[in-house]
C-alpha cells in the first residue's frame, strides 16, 4: 500500500506482509568513495561477537570503528576481518580515566559514550549490535550512515515548522508563508534515525503488544521544533561531535544504579535543551535500520519502573530548564544543567544527586581527553 503524504514524505505500509525482513547485502560492492571517511567514527557497544558487521560491510568497512566492550573484560570479542577498529573494555576505561571512570556505566549500553569521548573525529555514528540493514519499500538496502551524513550536512529549521518537512531535501522547498529570514537554517547537531521490525517500546507497552512490529516506512526527515523534547533512541544515531559532543553523556545506568534503559533518553533531553539554547538543530526520521531482537519485557520493567514514575517530573524539569546567557559553550551549558539537576531533581531521589555529580565528572574527563586547541 502506498499513501502520498507530500512530494517529500511518503508513508509505505508493509502490514500486509507476514513480516519485515532485513536486506540482503551480499554482492553490494564496497563503497570506496564513502562520505566523510576520514572524519567519522562508528561507535558500537557490545557484549558479543560482532558478526552483524558482515551485513554492514559494504557501507561501514571504509570507516574506523570504536568498540566499547561491556561486561566481562576477560572475554574476547571477535570482529570480522577487514574492519579497522580499536576496542576498549572496562579495564581500558579504568586505566584511561582513573577515578573519573566512575561516570561511565557498567553492564549497560550507556557505556558507548566512552567511545564518543575518546574519538578524535568530527562526526559519530552509533549503532547497536542487533541492528541490521533495512530495506526501503522498493527492496533496496538502506545505507543508513549515508543518510545520516546527508542529514548532518544539511541545515535544520527549528524556529518555524515547514509542512513539507525537510526543505533541504531534493524535491522539496520552503512552503508559501515560510519567513525568508529563517530559510538559511541552522547547523544540524543530531540526526536521529528510526527502525523497522522490533519497535523501541517501554516495558508496559511491550507486555501489552508482545507481537507488534513496526512495518511503516515513512520517507521523511524533519527538524524537531525549538522547545519540543523527544525520546532519543541511541541504537541508530549520528551527531556532530564538534557541535554537541560534550552533551552526549548517557548518564549512570546499569550495574549499581536504580534505573536502566533511560540512558539515551536522558542524553537526548540534555542535548535538546542545549541545542535550543545554542541555536542548533536536531533532525529525526530517515534513515531506518532493521531492529532484529526484542529484549525481555520483564527484565526491562525491572530496569524502567522507577524511570516510568520519575519521568513525570523529569520531563517538566527539562521543559522549564533555562540556561544563562553566559553559557555559550556546550560544556558551560552542561555544567549549568548539572546544577539544575542537583537542585530540582535530587529531592525526588538521591540518585539524581549522584547523577548530577557524574555529569560534572563527565565534562572534566571529556576536557582532559579533548583539550581545547589554542587559537
Amino acid at each position: 500500500m502506498f499513501i502520498s503524504v507530500s512530494n517529500n514524505a511518503s508513508l509505505f505500509s508493509l502490514s500486509n506482509s507476514i513480516m519485515v525482513e532485513p536486506a540482503n547485502t551480499v554482492g553490494i560492492p564496497l563503497n570506496h568513495a564513502a562520505l566523510l571517511k576520514d572524519e567519522l567514527d562508528i561507535v558500537i557497544p557490545t557484549i558479543r561477537n560482532l558478526d552483524f558487521l558482515e551485513m554492514w560491510r559494504p557501507f561501514l568497512q571504509p570507516y574506523h570503528l570504536i568498540i566499547v566492550q561491556d561486561g566481562d573484560p576477560s572475554k574476547t570479542i571477535a570482529v570480522p576481518e577487514g574492519f579497522d577498529y580499536e576496542l576498549y573494555n572496562r579495564n581500558d576505561i579504568n586505566r584511561i580515566l582513573g577515578p573519573k571512570a566512575s561516570c561511565i556505566s557498567f553492564k549497560d549500553s550507556a557505556c558507548r559514550c566512552f567511545g564518543y569521548m575518546v574519538s578524535k573525529k568530527k562526526y559519530i555514528f552509533t549503532i547497536d549490535d542487533d541492528c541490521f540493514v533495512a530495506k526501503d519499500p522498493s527492496g533496496k538496502a538502506v545505507n543508513a550512515l549515508e543518510q545520516h551524513i546527508k542529514n548532518l550536512l544539511c541545515p535544520s529549521s527549528p524556529f518555524f515548522f515547514n509542512t513539507l518537512y525537510d526543505p533541504y531535501r531534493e524535491g522539496a522547498d520552503f512552503v508559501r508563508g515560510y519567513p525568508f529570514s529563517l530559510r538559511e537554517g541552522v547547523s544540524t547537531a543530531v540526526s536521529h534515525g528510526l527502525w523497522l521490525n522490533i519497535p523501541d517500546y517501554d516495558a508496559p507497552t511491550q507486555l501489552v503488544k508482545p507481537k507488534e512490529r513496526n512495518t511503516r516506512y515513512v520517507d521523511a526527515v524533519m527538524t524537531i521544533p525549538k522547545g519540543t523534547l523527544f525520546p532519543m533512541c541511541g541504537m541508530n544515531l549520528a551527531f556532530d561531535r564538534d557541535l554537541i559532543g560534550p552533551a552526549m553523556y548517557f548518564g549512570l545506568m546499569g550495574d549499581g544504579q536504580p534505573i536502566g534503559r533511560y540512558d539515551d533518553m536522558w542524553a537526548g533531553w540534555c542535548v535538546k535543551v542545549i541545542c535550543d539554547h545554542l541555536g542548533l538543530g536536531v533532525k529525526t526520521g530517515l534513515p531506518y535500520i532493521y531492529h532484529s531482537k526484542a529484549s525481555n519485557p520483564f527484565v526491562n520493567l525491572k530496569k524502567e519502573y522507577k524511570g516510568i514514575f520519575w519521568q513525570e517530573d523529569i520531563i517538566p524539569f527539562f521543559q522549564s530548564a533555562k540556561l544563562s546567557k553566559e553559557a555559550v559553550t556546550v560544556q558551560q551549558c552542561y555544567l549549568e544543567l548539572s546544577k539544575l539537576v542537583k537542585e530540582k531533581l535530587s529531592p525526588i531521589d538521591p540518585y539524581f544527586d549522584k547523577l548530577a555529580d557524574a555529569m560534572v565528572t563527565w565534562i572534566e574527563a571529556w576536557d582532559e581527553l579533548n583539550p581545547a586547541t589554542k587559537a
